[in-house]
């Protein structure tokens, strides 16, 4: 996909705005316990935080395991994002798979609660990058 820098502006802005809108989503099914659903919007943040990350520095990517194979190999293995949040990341698609398809295993608060700070983190650190990096294309 060729994208002119103001399309590339835009699509990262509301991919942006998404994964905070996404991550809300999360927050606030939190006091009713459904965790299948907030492992899934968690995941779901951290999916768009990172495509919005991807398309700016000019990487595409098809599915969710590519992008979370070029997230590894150009923003982990080259030390942008640490070792623990590309597991963080590859954690949250295993735990959106797990919830939403597999019929012998639901999630429960001790597999998904302690991943929501991380979440918040990492959807943070990769807002911050991908502004900071559309801002030097835009220059």
């Amino acid at each position: 996909m060729s994208l002119n820098q103001e399309e590339r502006e835009a699509i990262v802005t509301y991919r942006l705005e998404k994964a905070t809108k996404t991550l809300e989503e999360a927050r606030c099914n939190l006091p009713m316990k459904f965790w299948s659903l907030i492992a899934n919007r968690m995941y779901y943040a951290a999916y768009y935080a990172v495509s919005a990350l991807l398309i700016v520095n000019g990487h595409t990517a098809k599915t969710h395991e590519t992008i979370l194979r070029v997230f590894g190999l150009h923003f982990v293995k080259t030390g942008v994002f640490s070792t623990e949040q590309g597991r963080l990341y590859n954690k949250l698609f295993t735990l959106r798979l797990t919830g939403d398809y597999n019929d012998h295993y639901d999630l429960e608060e001790q597999d998904v609660l302690p991943l929501f700070a991380p979440t918040e983190q990492l959807i943070a650190d990769v807002a911050k990058e991908a502004r900071e990096s559309l801002k030097k294309k835009t220059l």
